[in-house]
């Protein structure tokens, strides 16, 4: 029993922005306020940034019209290097990594749901799990149901931004706007302080390649996800810009650097103590958003993994009911509950952003791989290319080194731990193997 092509454009595109688009937007802006010293540099960071996620969105676009097939980015490192690369993806993808971002999506959101229990509040972790396994329910319905439920939960996550923009433009103009007072004095000068502002940026824009995992049950994807990636960063590039411009428009410069809820702050001046409560909501409902989205896309990794196999062949089993892989789909759920039960939000995503970084650039660097293979078979012209190559990926594998090394840099130990189990996975790949061919001979 195969999967079948039930998604298209709207669909992709809107998987794509749910990829991107989590609870950071609500609290990012002021982390790089803190960082920059004027308002042209913090909006010019975040263009910034989005410029070189629609680099980076035309890397994966250029790979899907070159090799549509199911997995995304594990079959290009795949195909691209060797089974261990895949392999190791698609392990710390299940152990660490993006089963790590779900689990982290339900903590953050049973945070802030939990208070609304009162006095009878259950144990956010407890509430993690529940959530976890709601969504995952909704998600072994069948791909149309989990798409439709992401679809709703991003345009709701959409509106509330909306709001949000809205109340930056209608709100009480702050004064100065363009001073930023909490650097007077700062040592490490323009070029250190637009630096350290691009991390948090950069963050926020990661996770346009997950809509590649979902590649098998898309209609012509080819054409369909290149078109749903380009649109879709366009439009996560709007959606950040303009509430940075509201956001400084109303607290200005110094008050979004010292603010910890640049979110509820802005909404609190444009619709007061009902504001600041909608935008409790919507940052709930983004994390309950981003966690639907993951909880979607991660299992079609392993499904194609066991129908390669390099996991247990009944993971690749699709229910002939739904057509989904329900028992990856379990897997997924199980290991984010598993995570969110053990660890807390902050230890959770220094785990996983180093290797998730890391696939990301071998991404990029699959794309000369795979250029110089169809060069020398001759092979048809791709719908999509990626625009100024080689210097626009060039770019893209630049920033994400400097990403590594900010990694390295802040959390040590946490990201020594996430390349740990990449190794891991490495030595479980070889080990199987040798095992396999003592068995045959």
């Amino acid at each position: 029993m195969s999967l079948q092509r039930r998604l298209g454009l709207l669909d992709l595109t809107l998987i794509a922005i749910g990829a991107v688009i989590g609870s950071g937007i609500f609290r990012n802006p002021a982390v790089v306020a803190h960082r920059a010293p004027n308002a042209g540099i913090i909006l010019g960071c975040w263009i910034a940034g989005g410029i070189l996620a629609l680099m980076s969105a035309f890397v994966f676009a250029e790979l899907s019209a070159r090799r549509p097939e199911s997995g995304g980015l594990y079959a290009y490192l795949r195909d691209a290097f060797h089974p261990v690369a895949g392999f190791i993806f698609g392990w710390t993808t299940l152990t660490i990594a993006y089963t790590g971002s779900t689990a982290a999506s339900a903590v953050l959101f049973a945070g802030y749901v939990a208070p609304l229990f009162g006095a009878h509040a259950p144990d956010p972790r407890l509430l993690a799990v529940i959530t976890l396994a709601v969504v995952t329910f909704i998600n072994v319905l069948g791909v149309r149901e989990g798409s439709t439920w992401q679809n709703v939960l991003v345009a709701l996550k959409v509106l509330a931004i909306g709001a949000l923009v809205v109340a930056g433009l209608i709100g009480p103009v702050a004064a100065p706007y363009a001073v930023a007072t909490h650097l007077a004095g700062s040592s490490i000068g323009v070029l250190g302080a637009i630096g350290a502002a691009m991390l948090p940026v950069l963050f926020a824009y990661n996770g346009l390649q997950c809509a590649t995992y979902i590649i098998a049950e898309t209609k012509d994807p080819a054409r369909t996800l290149p078109r749903a990636l380009v649109i879709a960063v366009a439009v996560i590039i709007t959606i950040y810009v303009l509430v940075n411009v509201g956001c400084l428009r109303v607290l200005g410069v110094a008050g979004l650097a010292a603010t910890a809820t640049p979110a509820a702050d802005v909404m609190s001046h444009a619709f007061g103590s009902l504001g600041a409560r909608l935008i409790t909501i919507a940052i709930a409902l983004s994390t309950l958003g981003y966690m639907s989205n993951s909880i979607l896309l991660g299992p079609r990794i392993y499904f194609q993994m066991a129908a390669d196999g390099l996991l247990f062949k009944q993971i690749a089993w699709v229910s002939p009911r739904t057509r989904v892989p329900v028992i990856a789909i379990l897997l997924q759920g199980l290991f984010a509950a598993i995570i969110a039960a053990s660890g807390t939000f902050e230890q959770i995503v220094n785990w996983v952003t180093a290797p998730e970084w890391a696939f990301v650039a071998a991404g990029a660097i699959a794309v000369f791989v795979f250029r110089k293979r169809d060069a020398q078979a001759n092979a048809p012209t791709p719908f999509f290319r990626i625009p100024l190559h080689p210097y626009s990926t060039i770019v893209v594998l630049a920033a994400l080194a400097a990403i590594f090394v900010a990694c390295v840099a802040l959390y040590p130990l946490d990201t020594l731990f996430g390349f740990g189990v990449m190794a891991l996975g490495g030595i479980i790949f070889f080990a199987a193997r040798l095992g396999s061919r003592s068995t045959a001979s």
